[in-house]
């Protein structure tokens, strides 16, 4: 699975805006997703701290994902959301990657 980037984020959410959290993220992923160069995404929440959260999501390079911010649905949709995520670098260019038995 060489190439492409994933971008994560993350964000500190207290438990009473969990819920809400939950429909924001959904919400942006929908909108990223139907952006050319998508290829998938994950939401989780930390073990050890269920306040922490982060959204991955998986695109062919860089430049889609660029791209895809400057949409007006992902604009609306999502920007909110990733202006809302932790303050430090996001996207990280794929170098290697592998999967269950290799």
């Amino acid at each position: 699975m060489n190439g492409g980037v994933i971008v994560i984020t993350r964000y500190s959410v207290p438990e009473a805006d969990t819920e809400t959290f939950q429909t924001d993220a959904a919400t942006a992923v929908d909108a990223l997703a139907r952006r050319p160069g998508f290829r998938g995404h994950r939401i989780g929440r930390a073990a050890d701290d269920p306040s922490l959260w982060t959204v991955v999501t998986e695109w062919d390079g860089a430049g889609y994902y660029r791209r895809a911010l400057s949409d007006f649905d992902v604009k609306v949709n999502a920007v909110p959301l990733l202006s809302r995520a932790i303050d430090e670098p996001t996207a990280f260019e794929i170098l290697a990657g592998g999967g269950a038995g290799g």
